[in-house]
């Protein structure tokens, strides 16, 4: 069955799927309108007896003393006894409408609208297996956690892994987090090979330390891409290092003069990110630079994000192209004389993640402070919203609605989620992890390397070398 032939099959299911869902609304919504009728309900109930218990204690009191305190009391236990009855009610309908509500009616075209399903499962189980070589002893919590996203990826995705590093140090960390096991026979089966190098490069030193230390894990995975025994390179460690090594042993694609970080941020429209660069390659830029990044970024959104035709912007501090620093106005000028792409103007602060643009170029420096600011978003969000839930029970019925919403939310502004970044620039496929990276991370980076090599995003990167503004 061809791949076309695959994808109608699978939009066509999803569409019947759809009219299905809404054939059985009119049902589901009668089903949670009667459970949060109940809830009311039951809340008012709980609310009189409370309050016609208060009064007849009171009266009760100003009766007799002894007596009436005896039948007060008894009228309270009974008022106690009804409230929990209500409670339960409340639970229950809390319960049902749960239960009911969210498989059913939240998010109804969530198939159609997430890329992430069985049209990209078809096209990763027809693409040749790839061989990607991981930097295993590169960020924070490795080996372990860099280990196990390997091993998840590899029975993922069409990929196999070229695994560096110190082996009795993974080896090691196998045996602690329960992988040996699956690690031994991963490498039976040929989908999974340890290669043995020294110590990483750390995060605190400095990015030269790559020419002077050859057996440093992150050199060792570089070379086994310059020697094509692997089609791509993924470290979680020394960004700076990373670069150095790229520079170094595979070397710049000719007329780019600096490499840039290109990162995937979200936007309202979920099946359509913006690639940022550069967000730390290069803290100090010139014109030029900027606008080979524009180049670069075109040329990825063509080739990973399947954009037909990219909308480049340029961040700045106003729309207007008389706006912004040296740097700013000197890059307008050459993007706006640029034909191979469609620049579309300044983009502002606000107009990063609104969709607006495919590609948003800015330096470093600037793309840096933007891309961690960004990864703090998503945990405010959510800690903000908590809080402004209300409190109660309502506000547990209300929240108990809103959880599958809120864990979406967080998921979609979650930096694990899209793993890694592309170094883009560099005469092979390099994907930087963040340093923090674990397994899911990992994974995610992983299917980006996978997804860059099988879109060809090397050859057409290697075309950028017959524009005349590269050879000028």
């Amino acid at each position: 069955m061809g791949k076309e032939t695959a994808q109608k099959i699978n939009k066509s299911r999803a569409i019947r799927r759809l009219v299905i869902w809404y054939k059985r609304n009119s049902a589901v919504t009668s089903i949670v309108d009667t459970a949060a009728s109940s809830a009311a309900t039951a809340s008012n109930v709980a609310g009189n007896m409370v309050s016609g218990a208060g009064s007849v204690v009171t009266t009760a009191s100003n009766v007799a003393s002894n007596v009436a305190g005896n039948v007060a009391g008894n009228v309270v236990s009974s008022a106690e006894s009804v409230v929990n009855t209500a409670s339960s009610v409340v639970s229950n309908a809390s319960t049902i409408a749960k239960n009911t509500l969210q498989p059913l009616v939240f998010d109804p075209l969530k198939r159609l609208q997430n890329n992430d399903n069985v049209l990209d499962r078809v096209e990763e189980s027809q693409s040749k297996r790839i061989w990607i070589a991981v930097d295993g002893m590169g960020g924070d919590y490795a080996p372990g956690p860099i280990l196990e996203g390997c091993l998840e990826a590899i029975s993922r995705f069409p990929i196999n892994i070229k695994f560096v590093g110190n082996i009795e140090k993974v080896k090691d960390a196998a045996e602690k987090t329960g992988l040996a096991e699956l690690l031994e026979n991963e490498i039976d089966n040929n989908r999974l090979e340890l290669i043995d190098s020294g110590e990483p490069i750390g995060m605190n030193e400095e990015a030269t330390a790559v020419r002077k230390r050859k057996n440093a894990s992150i050199n060792v995975a570089m070379d086994l891409v310059r020697n094509n025994k692997a089609e791509a390179v993924y470290s979680a460690g020394n960004s700076g290092a990373m670069m150095a090594s790229a520079i170094f042993r595979i070397g710049r694609l000719k007329g780019i003069e600096r490499p840039a970080i290109g990162a995937l941020f979200p936007t309202r429209d979920q099946t359509r990110p913006v690639l940022v660069l550069d967000v730390g390659a290069n803290t100090d830029c010139k014109p030029s630079y900027l606008h080979q990044f524009a180049l670069l970024g075109n040329v990825y959104a063509k080739d990973v994000l399947q954009v037909r035709k990219p909308r480049i912007g340029l961040l700045n501090i106003g729309e207007e192209e008389c706006k912004g620093n040296d740097l700013s106005l000197k890059t307008f000028e050459l993007l706006s004389s640029e034909k191979s792409f469609d620049f579309g103007g300044n983009c502002e602060g606000r107009d990063v993640l609104s969709g607006s643009f495919d590609v948003v170029v800015c330096d470093g420096f600037t793309g840096n402070i933007l891309l961690k600011f960004l990864e703090s978003v998503g945990g405010v969000l959510l800690d903000i919203l908590r809080s402004e839930l209300p409190r109660g029970r309502r506000g547990k019925v209300g929240s108990a609605f809103l959880k599958s919403n809120l864990l979406r939310i967080k998921k979609r502004l979650d930096h694990a989620e899209h793993g890694g970044a592309l170094l883009l620039g560099v005469n092979g496929i390099c994907v930087i992890g963040h340093g923090s990276s674990k397994s899911l991370s990992v994974v995610s980076a992983l299917r980006l390397a996978h997804s860059a090599v099988n879109h060809g995003v090397m050859d057409n990167l290697n075309q950028l070398q017959k524009l005349q503004v590269l050879n000028s």
